[in-house]
């Protein structure tokens, strides 16, 4: 395993056949915590109460989402940036086929009998905007996650392997301001009140990054594991970073 301490580049391009154990795991795992939080937990604004800061309301998505971001920063940290940008475009398609699926249900005429014609006005409640917060998840996602793997990557070069709790948190800042800029004005503009979207925004946007200062312990963790298993440590010193390149 590569020295952190040094400037290294993985001896493996990122074209080859190499084989990890894990990487379609962390794959797996990075495109259902990406769905689940964005179709489940985004139409849904919830409110706690916090001692000195008052009534905090919040999409119910944010206690999962930022989940992704830390798979993110694995993936990038473990296997460089082009194979994160391969996972980015599984979460892409996924999203896409989402509001696809999404679409198709509800436009099929349901059943006459009560319970389907009460229970397709319920799926109309939740899903009904599901186009609309998925452009939003889409656009948000894809420029979020790549300012994050961007940041990490270039980070890691640049510090030479060190300070991994400063990348994963820096790179994070970065991509979460970018997805929480982007999200809910696309997915809720013009239906929730100017008022509560500003406020969604700026709780998401922090309670985000709190998440990744709280997780760092089970990245370092998770990062170790990876490296040690995978014998991979993948500095980008010779990345092509434009994001279409796959």
């Amino acid at each position: 395993m590569p020295n952190h301490n040094e400037l290294v580049s993985s001896t493996t391009p990122i074209n080859t056949r190499k084989v990890f154990r894990y990487y379609d795991f962390v794959m797996v795992a990075f495109v259902t915590v990406l769905l689940c939080s964005n179709l489940i937990g985004a139409a849904k604004v919830a409110q706690v109460e916090l001692a000195f800061f008052g009534t905090v309301t919040f999409g119910a998505g944010v206690l999962f989402f930022p989940i992704s971001y830390i798979f993110g920063d694995v993936l990038t940290e473990v296997y460089g940036y082009g194979r994160d940008r391969r996972v980015i475009w599984a979460g892409f398609g996924a999203l896409t086929f989402a509001a696809l699926m999404s679409w198709v249900v509800l436009a099929l005429q349901p059943a006459a009998d009560p319970f389907n014609q009460t229970y397709q006005a319920h799926l109309e409640a939740v899903f009904g905007n599901t186009p609309r917060i998925i452009a939003g998840s889409i656009i948000a996602f894809w420029c979020g996650s790549f300012v994050n793997s961007f940041v990490m990557a270039k980070m890691k070069v640049a510090m030479r392997g060190r300070a991994l709790w400063m990348r994963t948190i820096g790179s994070t800042i970065c991509g979460e301001f970018v997805d929480s800029s982007l999200f809910y004005v696309i997915a809720f503009y013009g239906i929730w009140p100017n008022s509560q979207l500003a406020k969604v925004i700026l709780a998401q946007y922090i309670l985000k990054t709190t998440w990744e200062v709280i997780m760092t312990p089970f990245t370092y963790k998770v990062v170790a594991f990876l490296k040690r298993k995978e014998n991979e440590d993948y500095f980008d010193t010779h990345t092509n970073f434009n994001p279409f390149h796959l």
